[in-house]
């Protein structure tokens, strides 16, 4: 790696989202002349998300993208260096901190801050993983536009299935949501809409057994559901499978070198936002 590659910064933030870009803002404030390094989904998972109907301050919906889009132009306007990367490698076993991005740039660091968020869980079978891309996502904003007039089933209980769900049925013929257990988790309003809507029906207490397709061309055809209670199975038509079970910390990048959770969240000091290393924080 040439040197001129190599920059220091006073205070790196590392991850893009509504967490990541209010960290800029308030560094930047400070004059701490922080650099937020993007990651690979600029913008977070709001850039996936339409209506935004609990953020402070908007009475009526907002969209997602727009509403990071103004987090980005503050964080910008304040003095925050935006740099459109993601880290591959970070070293933090001594300071400076240093971490190698995608580009091939280095960056060295007297603070870190780790802002990467989280990203979508997935089933973890070998049918979903075969029909990934042909089929098989997990983001009905980014795919649903191919699935108009379409049968597709959701899988998921909380509030993420629900509003993929309700934004599936503006495009296809029919979305069936699987939930595993026989109630929603996700907010009152959004069931409501949801049990609401005719095109949308649930099936309670089951799995998706397997994910059906065929080869040429690589494509869905279909799911096998399996009763969680009875065993029972049953196979139905449809043309995509969208996955939307939660979401999972998008921290392997700092694995063995910061103290995590069993689920893999970054444990922090009681009470505040720093992690077993000090100068090293998790927004």
């Amino acid at each position: 790696m040439s040197q001129s590659k190599t920059r220091h910064a006073r205070l790196l933030i590392v991850g893009s989202g509504p967490a990541g870009y209010t960290t800029a803002i308030y560094a930047a404030r400070a004059m701490l002349s922080p650099v937020l390094i993007s990651g690979f989904e600029p913008g977070g998972q709001l850039m996936i998300t339409t209506d935004v109907e609990n953020y402070p301050g908007f009475a009526e919906p907002i969209q997602g993208p727009w509403l990071m889009e103004q987090m980005r132009a503050q964080a910008e306007h304040v003095g925050a260096e935006l740099v459109s990367d993601y880290v591959t490698k970070a070293e933090l076993g001594q300071r400076p901190f240093r971490l190698t991005c995608d580009s091939g740039a280095v960056w060295t660091c007297d603070a870190l801050v780790i802002a990467t968020g989280a990203k979508a869980k997935w089933l973890g079978t070998p049918s979903e993983e075969k029909f990934k891309g042909y089929g098989v996502s997990a983001c009905a904003t980014c795919d649903g536009f191919f699935y108009r007039g379409k049968e597709v089933v959701v899988v998921g209980g909380g509030n993420s299935a629900v509003e993929e769900a309700l934004y599936l049925a503006n495009l296809a013929s029919k979305v069936t949501v699987v939930h595993r257990r026989d109630s929603f988790r996700s907010e009152k309003i959004l069931q409501d809409r949801l049990f609401a809507n005719p095109k949308i029906e649930v099936v309670w207490n089951s799995a998706i057994d397997e994910i059906l397709g065929v080869e040429n061309p690589l494509g869905v055809t279909g799911v096998r559901l399996k009763n969680v209670q009875t065993g029972a199975t049953e196979e139905r038509k449809v043309d995509g499978v969208f996955v939307a079970i939660g979401h999972a910390p998008a921290s392997e990048l700092f694995a063995g070198q910061v103290d995590m959770k069993a689920n893999g969240y970054i444990k922090t000091v009681p009470g505040t936002t720093q992690t077993n290393i000090p100068g090293v924080f998790a927004a």
